[in-house]
């Protein structure tokens, strides 16, 4: 790819989260202030004070204004951007490139998603005309992701009972990992048994395989390094940023076999590439990953080189990736335990990052943690976008 990068030429310098989950007492608007005030008492800044912002909601507001009422900011610019799921990482990605460019000095990125008031179980979205080649979109989410499980054991040979296995345990460590996290959707642990006999959604996907719907905010302040020093004695410093938008051809390409997500692969490699990280599973300190459902983090350790092509279910099996593991992968509880507020999940993810960084993550936190990756996609297998960031607690030398 041919992104340059802008390795720690910025700085996160405070961030905010409000508890995901069912706030039928908040508007979106409340959410937001109360993610932004976070942000702002933590990096002792006062609103005016901010040059510029980004928005990141699927469809709990429209235009900048969303914002600019809520936080009565004054004729400042607002931009409001949408990308799927990936939307709170795309507001953070435009925030940093803002900042990086010379164009402002400070610049919130906030996401936030009001689903819960809706009464669906799931995302509202109406999709656009088309000309009919796009035969994934009129399947339900659950069904799209749940065709990775029998094409995985297909392609490599494994036994199904294996794969179910490995996505058990994948939901339980994540909800083990958020009965940690005060903030969560789910705080509480949930048995393998009641996991394999939750109601089928879809395919073999039960109700306990797929993330949670919720409701929720998250913000971050971006500086220039240089200057995050008159913010916090804790910045966390930005290494990488990819953002990958796939052809979409997934359900017309005979080629494409549900078993990996190439738009990862791509997004990844370019993050790591700016970064100068050469093998994340002995260098990176933390994984926050897209587990929308099981059998996406399970596909998702090998796209991006946690696992050989094959092996993830084994290393999930034997513990890799739990908090005591080689790499531990969403110690916050990913999007299965601590929710899934559209807009608001890619800056949540690197939230666990600011944490962990801090040495602020409570019972979950990791000992030294140094270098860390988040990844937010959005859309389905064959049809998405693949956002990858790249972060650590102190820049290169």
């Amino acid at each position: 790819m041919s992104s340059r990068g802008i390795c720690d030429r910025v700085a996160v310098v405070g961030m905010g989260c409000t508890p995901f989950g069912e706030h039928w007492s908040s508007s979106a608007e409340d959410l937001l202030v109360d993610a932004a005030e976070e942000v702002l008492a933590g990096a002792r800044i006062a609103n005016q004070d901010i040059d510029a912002y980004w928005l990141g909601t699927l469809g709990s507001g429209q235009s900048g204004l969303t914002l600019s009422r809520a936080l009565s900011v004054d004729y400042k610019p607002v931009t409001r951007v949408e990308n799927y799921c990936a939307t709170g990482s795309e507001a953070f990605r435009n925030a940093c490139y803002a900042v990086a460019s010379g164009a402002y000095d400070r610049v919130l990125a906030v996401g936030v998603e009001k689903l819960k008031d809706s009464g669906f179980s799931g995302l509202l979205r109406s999709d656009p005309p088309g000309d009919g080649t796009a035969a994934e979109l009129s399947l339900t989410a659950p069904a799209a992701f749940s065709l990775l499980d029998p094409a995985y054991c297909a392609r490599y040979g494994v036994d199904s009972a294996d794969v179910r296995a490995a996505m058990t345990h994948i939901a339980w460590k994540n909800h083990e990992n958020g009965s940690r996290n005060p903030k969560a959707q789910y705080r509480s642990p949930v048995s393998k048994e009641k996991i394999e006999q939750a109601p089928v959604v879809a395919g073999r996907l039960g109700v306990l395989d797929c993330s949670g719907v919720s409701d929720g905010a998250a913000a971050a302040l971006i500086v220039r390094a240089e200057h995050a020093a008159d913010y916090t004695d804790r910045p966390m410093y930005v290494k990488g940023l990819s953002l990958a938008a796939g052809p979409a051809r997934g359900a017309m390409d005979p080629d494409y076999d549900y078993t990996t997500f190439p738009e990862v692969v791509h997004s990844v490699r370019d993050a790591l590439r700016q970064a100068g990280v050469g093998d994340p599973r002995e260098e990176l300190s933390l994984a926050e990953v897209h587990d929308c459902f099981t059998p996406t983090e399970l596909v998702l350790m090998e796209d991006m080189g946690f696992a050989e092509r094959g092996q993830a279910w084994k290393d999930i099996l034997e513990g890799a990736f739990e908090l005591d593991g080689k790499l531990p992968v969403n110690p916050d509880g990913g999007l299965k335990s601590f929710g899934h507020p559209v807009g608001a999940s890619g800056l949540r993810m690197l939230y666990e990052c600011w944490l962990q960084f801090r040495g602020e993550a409570g019972r979950r936190q990791l000992p030294d943690p140094r270098l860390a990756l988040t990844h937010n996609l959005g859309g389905r297998p064959g049809n998405c976008v693949s956002f990858v960031s790249v972060v650590g607690s102190e820049p290169t030398m």
